[in-house]
């Protein structure tokens, strides 16, 4: 903690005060300060992964504090940013908490569930337009495997073309 603290004042990055501010939290004993800074300071950062791990271990905290309605705010958002990422295990984990504060969820929100977290990361990108050379050097594939998972993707979502997946998923 106190080298990720330290890092953080000395690069003075957004994220690493954020991350560094929500580490903090989870050993506070009043930890609700750290928590609302952190969310701040991942929020200016732009990084929705780390922004929701924030709100969701806020949001964590004030369930436990019975306080449910400020709960229900901070894991909607939470689950809402780790869907679209495709971060499964932690929206499933704000899916769980979300549903201890009394809200009633479908069995399912998130846009593709049928798909591996993989084909995911592979079809957000072929959405936004990427070809599989660049989709391969991003993930360290090779075009052959890109390939093969958008064929996958394709089959699973019942579409035949990039467009339809562009239109299925949103087109980021």
């Amino acid at each position: 903690m106190t080298k990720l603290t330290a890092m953080a004042e000395a690069n003075g990055s957004a994220w690493t005060r954020g991350v560094a501010l929500r580490s903090r939290a989870l050993v506070e004993p009043e930890p609700e300060s750290l928590y609302r800074e952190a969310i701040e300071t991942l929020a200016a950062a732009h990084i929705p992964v780390d922004l929701a791990r924030a709100e969701l271990l806020y949001g964590e905290w004030l369930r436990r504090q019975k306080r449910r309605r400020e709960a229900r705010v901070q894991l909607g958002s939470a689950l809402g940013r780790l869907e679209q990422a495709g971060a499964t295990a932690f929206a499933a984990r704000a899916r769980t908490e979300l549903e201890a504060t009394g809200v009633r969820l479908s069995a399912d929100t998130s846009h593709t569930p049928e798909l591996t977290p993989r084909e995911a990361t592979v079809a957000r990108l072929a959405a936004q337009g990427r070809t599989n050379a660049e989709i391969g050097s991003t993930l360290f594939v090779s075009a052959n495997t890109v390939d093969y998972h958008l064929r996958k993707v394709f089959q699973k979502l019942g579409i035949s073309s990039r467009r339809q997946l562009a239109d299925r998923l949103g087109g980021d």
